[in-house]
């Protein structure tokens, strides 16, 4: 029972460095107690029991809006929504539950704490290619200043190895371990040497970001959706007349598809808006592509009207832009009769790398657009399925470490909040009030250096898979000696 209330008391430090608490000093000692609990506990069986519900515990608590987006938006009824739920988080408990039992088996070694932590970060990245992203433990820090120096060079998971080597260290302290084994905490020390966060500055160029406000509940009639498209126009227009000129405005991913290329209405209505603002207009639209099948995209129009490109959302989102099998009982949660085809390739459009809504959780994704040669970020989004949760809180810190990650200045707009303005060190320039509709001419300066992570993406997961594999190999070795 020790051992349990230790496992679930690392749950619950996760869920409180996370928003809608968002203690973020947690982050550092979050993992201690699971530590402990795996280091006293021989069997791996029972480990790996211990970090499943931990980790159970863990998405339950943050990740807690995805029942409602199913019951409200998914079609199910509470009953159902609860058991898919339920099944969401059993699944994605298993990273942790792996986790504790090799952390187990590590924590004896004279290596931990460098083992402990890089099995953290391999194990960390396997999120999204095994179905959902959301909060890596590193995103915790985003306001952190010494910590965030190291996002440019390793990424998110360059945070995650800090904090979960600071929870390592801590363990290894409470078990009394020989002060030899403390020695790799001190390359810590070199964030120290790393170059401090540029320092906050106005940006060059204006934008506007436009946020409509729209109705995930609505009737979608042919005169409900052209008085939508009227009210983008309006608000961009409106916003336009109260301040000066502006390079580029954006409008989000909303929940209703425009059709740009067979809408000739819709379409004159969107070149004729670039050609009066003088402007370029960055958009969501829906094309089809050669097989008839939906694609969700961003599009960017000229100033003199005319489309310059396209980018087709490539990191689809499950039950909201697809059902995947076998869950075809649950309704998806687009407009669109069938489900939305990925992208096939990455599409700088000019000097903008834009992305659509879900897919700024993808570090390795986000990183491409800069190395392609975009000098600045666009994420256009619609949150309005998360209600009023923590969910909007949650995706815009993780907009803020892309924003860092690539030393970019990143413009985001969403359907109803949070529109927002992020600097280059994932700081807030500006940001609209959620749940209104409303727009804001903002400042943003166009960036060509890239940053480590720019240019090489994950190595450090790499290496930190390298270390805690031959960790666990030289585990695996002694262990059999003395047997």
């Amino acid at each position: 029972m020790l051992n349990l209330s230790l496992a679930l008391a690392t749950a619950a430090l996760l869920m409180l460095a996370f928003p809608r608490f968002d203690l973020a000093w947690l982050a550092p000692v979050a993992l201690a107690p699971l530590l402990v609990a795996v280091a006293r506990e021989g069997r791996a069986w029972r480990r790996f029991l211990l970090g499943h519900a931990a980790g159970v515990l863990y998405w339950a608590g943050t990740c807690y809006w995805i029942q409602s987006v199913l019951e409200v938006h998914g079609g199910l009824g509470a009953a159902a929504s609860w058991a898919a739920f339920l099944v969401f988080c059993l699944v994605k408990a298993l990273h942790m539950a792996v986790f504790a039992v090799l952390a187990g088996a590590l924590t004896g070694g004279s290596w931990a704490l460098a083992a402990v932590p890089a099995l953290w970060v391999a194990i960390e990245r396997t999120h999204g290619p095994l179905g959902f992203a959301w909060l890596a433990l590193g995103n915790a820090g985003v306001d952190m200043d010494l910590p965030m120096r190291l996002a440019p060079y390793a990424g998110v998971y360059g945070l995650s190895f800090v904090f979960a080597t600071m929870s390592t260290a801590l363990v290894l302290v409470l078990l009394r371990r020989p002060r030899r084994q403390f020695l790799p905490a001190l390359a810590l020390l070199l964030l120290y040497a790393l170059p401090p966060l540029p320092e906050a500055r106005r940006g060059s160029e204006a934008a506007v970001l436009v946020q409509p406000n729209i109705s995930e509940s609505a009737q979608w009639t042919e005169q409900w959706v052209a008085a939508m498209h009227r009210r983008l126009v309006s608000l961009s227009e409106r916003t336009l007349e109260e301040g000066g000129p502006v390079r580029l405005i954006v409008w989000p991913e909303a929940p209703a598809p425009a059709y740009y290329y067979e809408d000739a209405r819709f379409r004159e209505m969107v070149n004729g808006l670039a050609r009066r603002a003088g402007a370029y207009l960055l958009l969501n639209v829906v094309p089809h592509n050669q097989q008839g099948a939906p694609l969700n995209s961003a599009l960017l129009v000229s100033p003199s009207g005319e489309p310059l490109g396209r980018y087709d959302k490539m990191y689809l989102v499950p039950f909201g832009e697809f059902v995947p099998w076998p869950f075809g009982f649950i309704r998806k949660m687009s407009s669109e009769a069938g489900d939305f085809a990925a992208g096939e390739k990455l599409v700088v459009l000019g000097r903008f790398g834009a992305f659509v809504c879900y897919e700024v959780v993808f570090p390795h994704l986000v990183r491409q657009f800069a190395a392609a040669g975009a000098e600045v970020f666009v994420n256009i989004s619609n949150d309005g399925w998360y209600g009023r949760t923590a969910a909007r809180d949650q995706h815009l810190k993780i907009a803020r470490m892309r924003a860092a990650e690539n030393r970019r200045w990143l413009l985001r707009a969403t359907n109803d909040g949070i529109t927002a303005t992020i600097d280059p060190a994932g700081r807030l320039y500006r940001h609209l009030p959620s749940y209104i509709e409303g727009a804001a001419q903002t400042k943003f300066t166009y960036l060509r250096e890239q940053t480590l992570y720019s240019r090489f993406g994950d190595w450090f997961v790499a290496l930190c898979t390298l270390i805690s594999v031959t960790g666990y190999a030289f585990t695996f070795l002694m262990s059999a000696a003395k047997d």
